[in-house]
């Protein structure tokens, strides 16, 4: 797949997402990265530490987050966004379920937009924007149907709908990777459930990214806060690894690339 300017194997490698909040209020690192100037050292540092792609946030997510107006959005990412593209040579995502949010940030250089909620927030917006685009696309499951007494089973057919409305939009296949939704609309419990059977999700044929970094899932598991969540982080980007996902989504990109790189010598890929 090419994301930006960068071809990605997608079968035999895992790649870094690394997080860059701009917001006041994200569960981890909410107001660290506010400024233009602070955002691009971060970015700086994470290049340097191994990412292979930035993803920018506008508006958090955690549980009881207030929401933003899609103008604050807008106003709190484009400038990272462009300024990052004016310096660095890598491929930058956009976090937003926003059609407005997305249409500014691909007109601005975005490469990717990375969508918590599936294309299933608004009546076709969003998918429109993103099949005129042309670029790749983040797919995430939240949307619950229990359908079937199997987690899984209903991820599997939430994800369907969701790729069923992208393929009537026009969305090329080949471009779209799928997300789990780990913390999305999941109890802990079935999050752990999630990460126990990771593999089973890449039966629907899609590359696939993991994004557990510091979340409650670790927190709960281990009795942590979450600035000390990141020995729990890496066992899960272990699992989505060796599950043969093509992504993770974390926030400490050093560590996490190291591990990624002593699994890769391990496995001898």
């Amino acid at each position: 797949m090419i994301i930006g300017n960068r071809e990605f194997d997608l079968v035999n490698n895992t790649y870094i997402m690394g997080i860059l909040n701009v917001t006041p209020d994200s569960f981890s690192d909410g107001g660290s990265y506010l400024g233009v100037d602070e955002a691009l050292r971060h970015t700086e540092q994470m290049i340097n530490d191994g990412a292979d792609i930035i993803d920018i946030g506008g508006e958090s997510t955690r549980p009881g987050a207030d929401p933003v107006s899609g103008d604050e959005e807008i106003n709190r990412v484009l400038p990272v966004l462009k300024a990052i593209k004016e310096r660095f040579d890598i491929p930058v995502s956009v976090d937003t379920y926003r059609a407005g949010t997305a249409s500014a940030a691909l007109g601005a250089g975005a490469d990717l937009i990375n969508d918590v909620w599936g294309l299933r927030y608004d009546e076709g917006e969003m998918a429109s924007v993103v099949a005129a685009s042309h670029k790749p696309y983040i797919l995430m499951h939240n949307a619950r149907m229990d359908e079937t007494p199997d987690l899984l089973e209903n991820i599997k057919l939430s994800l369907s709908e969701s790729l069923r409305i992208a393929d009537a939009s026009g969305i090329d296949k080949n471009k779209i990777i799928l997300d789990p939704g780990i913390g999305f609309n999941k109890t802990y419990e079935e999050n752990l459930e999630i990460l126990n059977r990771l593999d089973e999700l890449k039966t629907l044929n899609y590359p696939m990214l993991l994004g557990c970094s510091r979340k409650s899932v670790v927190g709960n598991a281990l009795s942590l806060p979450v600035n000390e969540r990141l020995e729990g982080t890496l066992v899960t980007t272990i699992l989505a690894a060796q599950a043969g996902y093509s992504f993770v989504r974390v926030h400490d990109v050093k560590e996490n690339h190291r591990t990624l790189m002593m699994l890769k010598a391990i496995l001898g890929r």
